[in-house]
């Protein structure tokens, strides 16, 4: 397009001097025809760069998971293989269960011996509550002994022995006491503990089965979401285990993004909600039309990390770092995703953002991107 401009500008030129000869052609209006031609020239390419950035730089980036197995465990069956489409819940690997299987088979056991002891709670209470009122007329009665015999050893009509004795049936009398009290307190204190709506000891093991459970169901390792697994290289009999963190595979998931990187200077007029345009290498000839979703104002040169150490400064350097280049987040136009083109992931390509501003220079940036897409066709590569 812009050599189009130029040839027009040379047609105008050719027909004011040399058609019509409206004006001298001399070493004047030659210098300044040339120096027109680079001054136009200068200001297109200067607006255009700022009024339609454009990035060299397009990636098309999807989201990876490593799989790993929340329980360690021998690889039973590998129910998958790669670079096939999955469901997000679809099984990937299977660990052999028996051992949770056991520890959950015997957490059922104990949770019906505890709820069995539960259920028993209140007559444990009631039957303490007895052996206290037991234990109290027992005492009550050694005590009114001791009393009438204090009364007639005093009178000369009993014996010094039969007092010593009642005293200390009352000793052993109180002790009973004493117990049967304690035995009543710690009776209540086991119905009356509870979580919810369960005895404490029953919720401890309820909690303990349910873990137990949760370890049962994860050694069945399933999709995250819909994708395909990759470097599936795990077999049965392996012996999986989560730490040290060795995956199992990895899982390209199907959501992608799209991102165009531009130099600092290039996005000062580019807002979310801009049009824009893509030309990827994998899909030559076609030209994807999408809109600017955000701008990404951060990169890693304005990142300290975390260190005892201080930092250098640039000026410290010979020469400072390179500036790196911001992230625009773009997005296709279609509604629908199975209507979008498929893009691989980590495909590359250039992309043009078109600002609210001169609107028909746009014109410009849309033939060279259609260009480029063209281009794309070509493989510059010896046989």
């Amino acid at each position: 397009m812009l050599e189009i401009i130029i040839a027009g500008y040379g047609a105008i030129i050719w027909l004011v001097f040399i058609k019509l000869k409206l004006l001298p052609w001399n070493i004047k209006s030659q210098l300044g025809a040339v120096a027109g031609a680079l001054f136009l020239a200068a200001t297109i390419i200067f607006t255009v760069n700022v009024i339609t950035p454009v990035s060299e730089d397009v990636r098309v980036i999807n989201m990876v998971s490593e799989v790993t197995t929340r329980v360690p465990g021998t690889v039973k069956r590998v129910a998958v293989e790669g670079n096939v489409m999955l469901k997000k819940g679809d099984v990937l690997v299977e660990i052999d269960d028996t051992p949770y299987r056991l520890k959950v088979n015997q957490l059922k056991a104990q949770l019906a011996d505890v709820q069995a002891n539960a259920n028993n709670l209140k007559q444990d209470l009631e039957s303490a509550k007895n052996g206290t009122l037991s234990a109290k007329a027992h005492f009550d009665l050694m005590t009114l002994r001791l009393d009438e015999s204090t009364k007639l050893a005093t009178a000369g009509a009993g014996n010094q022995y039969d007092v010593e004795s009642y005293r200390s049936e009352v000793q052993k009398a109180l002790a009973a006491l004493n117990t049967a009290k304690a035995n009543e307190v710690k009776a209540n204190s086991k119905l009356t503990a509870v979580v919810g709506d369960d005895n404490a000891s029953v919720a401890s093991v309820k909690a303990q089965l349910e873990a137990a459970q949760y370890d049962l169901e994860s050694c069945v390792v399933r999709a995250p979401a819909d994708g395909f697994a990759v470097n599936v290289m795990v077999r049965p009999g392996n012996y999986a285990v989560a730490m040290p963190l060795r995956p199992l595979m990895s899982f390209v998931e199907n959501e992608q993004r799209i991102i165009a990187f531009f130099d600092q200077n290039e996005l000062r007029l580019v807002k979310p909600g801009d049009k824009a345009e893509i030309a990827m290498r994998t899909i030559p000839g076609k030209v994807l039309y999408a809109k600017v979703e955000s701008i990404i104002w951060a990169n890693g040169g304005g990142q300290s990390v975390q260190s005892g150490v201080i930092p250098n400064t640039p000026m410290e350097h010979l020469h400072a770092p390179l500036p790196q280049k911001y992230a625009v987040r773009l997005k296709l136009n279609h509604e629908d995703a199975e209507d979008a083109p498929y893009l691989a992931m980590g495909a590359r390509g250039v992309g043009a953002v078109y600002t609210d501003h001169i609107k028909p220079l746009h014109l410009l940036r849309m033939v060279v991107l259609r260009l480029d897409a063209k281009i794309n066709y070509l493989i510059f590569k010896l046989p």
